[in-house]
């Protein structure tokens, strides 16, 4: 064994891992990175097909992006950021300012995901307390969400893999049916439906809107679910019902931000605004630790007083705002800001999905191929025709993943969901290489 291997495991317990598992499939040492390729201490080279935890932008070691924070980090790498500021962070958010939503106006810096679901939630109970609602103590959330895993976003979030053993000491949420659009109890489309499924959203709101005092929602892609993607018109409905029972929507976008979905940001998509959003993962194209959550001058104005009033939003983080992170995003902005990575992300997501259906569909296991900007999902079952799962236990993606390892490509498929969810600047070539290596592999362990 490789001596970094066995320093690894010897030291280092992996997130999300079953450190077990590690007996049969060592750690990767990754010793540099290019574009969408890593390459290993051996120099066998992967693509990169899930971003790296779905982070990474603009490719790996982007020159750009690097030149910025070397430039930065010979002027200031950290400062408190509470009556102190700097130049990068004014400037991200002028820039971001420009291009959120309407009415998204101001900005509070956390540093990680979970961080800013957190605070967000934290700002909405404030916000009603303050504001002659005290009784909005509540939260509601799709099932099979997810939005971290600190103790109040992790109780937002339903996916039993993360949140089954801890609901002892998770809050109470008021759980609202998520589309399901492969299972579509309604036997319908979501290209082409009405959203028949918001019943439930509607019933829950009779119920419980007047004591909710916000909801969270992953817009347009629930993704640690497996890559469940519904229609726009959904969060058309759940902006009216917001409305109506003044409740605050707070837009998870850490995940679907940044072009992911084929625009900016995927409340684009239904020509609606949150009251708060939330930020991270390619904000700084996977760099540097960085989030936020972004709200209305409404919002920000039920904090604004004289201190002894005790409305200010006594919320921090150290690394809030820091300098380099902060030099990072503004170059992934200035990077994307004339349109044309994003518009030739879009011609070749055509490309990559076209692909990926021609390929795979064929198979008697691949029950839907389901995409949305650069983002494919391919859910396996055991039935094609009553779309029947496969036994977890039997762990069919992960017997994938590894195959793929082994053919150079980077996969780690949610359950039995393999997905991609590449850098924004593959080209058709890499498409070619992964969609082939992985349905090699699918067929390796699932033969046609």
């Amino acid at each position: 064994m490789n001596e970094w291997i066995e320093k690894d495991l010897k030291y280092i317990w992996h997130p999300c891992s079953q450190m077990k598992d590690y007996e049969t499939l060592s750690p990767i040492v990754i010793d540099k990175g290019e574009g969408v390729y890593l390459y290993d201490i051996n120099g066998k080279k992967y693509v990169d097909v899930i971003s790296s935890w779905w982070c990474n932008l603009l490719g790996h070691c982007n020159p750009k992006i690097n030149e910025a924070v070397k430039k930065q980090i010979d002027n200031l790498e950290h400062v408190i950021f509470a009556n102190f500021t700097h130049k990068p962070a004014i400037e991200l958010c002028e820039k971001l300012s420009k291009i959120l939503p309407k009415g998204l106006c101001k900005f509070n810096f956390t540093d990680n995901g979970s961080s800013a679901i957190e605070a967000a939630m934290k700002v909405s109970f404030q916000y009603h307390e303050q504001t002659g609602n005290p009784q909005k103590t509540r939260f509601m959330a799709l099932t099979d969400a997810y939005h971290g895993e600190t103790i109040g976003a992790l109780s937002v979030g339903d996916c039993d893999l993360y949140t089954k053993l801890y609901k002892p000491i998770l809050m109470d949420i008021i759980r609202i049916k998520a589309p399901d659009c492969y299972r579509c109890p309604y036997n319908k489309c979501r290209d082409n439906c009405n959203c028949e499924c918001f019943a439930d959203a509607e019933e829950q709101f009779e119920k419980y809107g007047n004591e909710t005092a916000a909801l969270l929602v992953e817009p347009l892609l629930q993704g640690s679910a497996g890559m469940k993607i519904y229609p726009p018109l959904y969060l058309k409905k759940l902006r009216t019902l917001c409305d109506k029972y003044n409740v605050h929507l707070i837009a998870d976008e850490i995940a679907t931000g940044f072009g992911r979905t084929g625009k900016m940001f995927a409340f684009e998509h239904a020509n609606v605004s949150p009251d708060i959003m939330c930020l991270s993962k390619g904000l700084t194209g996977g760099y540097m630790p960085c989030a936020m959550f972004v709200t209305t001058q409404k919002i920000y104005d039920a904090f604004y007083d004289d201190y002894n009033s005790g409305k200010a939003f006594m919320h921090s983080h150290t690394y809030s705002g820091n300098p380099l992170a902060c030099a990072a995003a503004n170059a992934v902005l200035d990077i994307m800001s004339d349109g044309t990575v994003l518009k030739k992300a879009n011609e070749n997501a055509i490309y990559f999905n076209n692909l990926i259906k021609n390929k795979f569909l064929k198979h008697k296991n691949v029950g839907e191929v389901r995409s949305i900007g650069l983002i494919n999902a391919i859910e396996l079952v055991k039935n094609k025709e009553t779309k029947e799962p496969f036994d977890s236990k039997m762990r069919t993606g992960y017997q994938i993943y590894k195959k793929a390892l082994e053919k150079g490509v980077l996969l780690r498929p949610l359950g039995d969901i393999i997905y991609f969810n590449p850098p924004l600047i593959i080209e058709p070539k890499d498409m070619d290489f992964v969609v082939d290596v992985a349905y090699k592999c699918l067929c390796e362990i699932l033969p046609e």
